[in-house]
């Protein structure tokens, strides 16, 4: 049974990956002629103005290889939910793709009709997962299995874990979604991540969960062909969105929301870091970074766009192997 599942995890792995390389040639010169290219803030770093008009709303080409590749291999309720997650979120960043770049509209979607979207499908996902899944309301404390047998759980209770579990997965899609600011960051990043949750979800008897990280895993890496500086292609909202709401679901059926912060440490330093930037200029006049999120920080400081990527890569990788250690001793009554 363990050897067909790592079989299927590495086929889900391989099919999203060439999907999503197959279909690069094939979309990218589509999304040009459609002329679904990124608009670029003036008042962010001036060396990227030269990425206006590079295609965006690339997400769907991974999208594609994530669905093939679940679909393909599975039909278990656990993947279903976390590709639900994955697809709905893409989809809400779809719509903001389009209006912000084919209808002219600045800022896409308004803020309440995005979140609105974003809660009903997160409390979808808790749902589903308590009802359908069996998934308990406590919480596991990374690395507390290392202090006692079984480690420490802390119980919610039915909702305040459901306001607890759309806290994850809306967190976690706007937390990727600003790290995507520079070429292939968010896809390597998320390669790091995906690939920590995978094992986490093995870890936790979550096959399905493994299979559907190893697609993202997948997807991402191919991705990367066309994303990594210079870009020929950006995932947009469609793909950040996407990547964030999937992985904040494959927490929740896995039972591993706090293992979320560590492992997508890279994710909360940025977000954190924009969140401090508006709260510092609002009540002291004045701005802590030069520049929020914090990739665009050191940018401004001199540092190559490579240089902050490959560094960010590096600790997400650091952080997610710290992730997976904090597993050690924790027991979970998974059913």
């Amino acid at each position: 049974m363990e050897q067909q599942a790592a079989g299927l995890i590495i086929k889900a792995l391989l099919i999203s990956f060439f999907t999503t390389l197959v279909l690069g040639p094939f979309t990218i010169p589509l999304l040009r002629r459609l002329k679904f290219g990124q608009n670029i803030r003036s008042d962010g770093p001036s060396r990227h103005m030269a990425k206006a008009g590079t295609p965006t709303m690339g997400g769907i080409i991974f999208l594609a290889g994530i669905l093939l590749a679940t679909l393909w291999l599975t039909r278990q309720m656990e993947a279903l939910i976390v590709l639900i997650a994955v697809m709905g979120f893409g989809l809400i960043g779809l719509l903001d793709d389009f209006l912000k770049v084919v209808l002219k509209r600045s800022l896409g979607l308004r803020a309440r009709e995005k979140l609105a979207g974003q809660i009903f499908l997160s409390g979808l996902v808790v749902a589903v997962s308590v009802t359908y899944l069996a998934r308990d309301t406590a919480v596991s404390i990374p690395f507390s299995g290392l202090a006692s047998a079984g480690g420490l759980h802390i119980e919610l209770g039915l909702w305040l874990y459901l306001a607890f579990g759309i806290l994850v997965i809306v967190g976690a899609a706007n937390a990727v979604n600003l790290t995507d600011g520079l070429d292939g960051l968010a896809a390597g990043v998320t390669t790091a991540v995906a690939s920590a949750f995978a094992v986490v979800a093995l870890v936790s008897g979550k096959p399905g969960v493994a299979l559907v990280m190893s697609a993202m895993v997948g997807g991402c890496f191919g991705f990367l062909f066309y994303n990594r500086h210079p870009a020929k292609v950006f995932m947009g909202d469609t793909g950040s969105l996407a990547l964030g709401g999937g992985l904040g679901a494959a927490a929740i059926v896995t039972g591993s929301e706090l293992f979320l912060l560590l492992i997508g440490g890279v994710y909360v330093i940025e977000a954190l870091s924009v969140i401090i930037q508006v709260i510092s200029f609002q009540v002291f006049g004045r701005r802590v970074f030069r520049m929020s999120p914090l990739h665009h920080h050191f940018e401004l400081g001199g540092w190559s766009e490579n240089k902050v990527v490959f560094t960010f890569w590096t600790v997400s990788a650091v952080l997610a192997l710290a992730g997976i250690y904090g597993l050690q001793g924790l027991g979970r009554p998974f059913s």
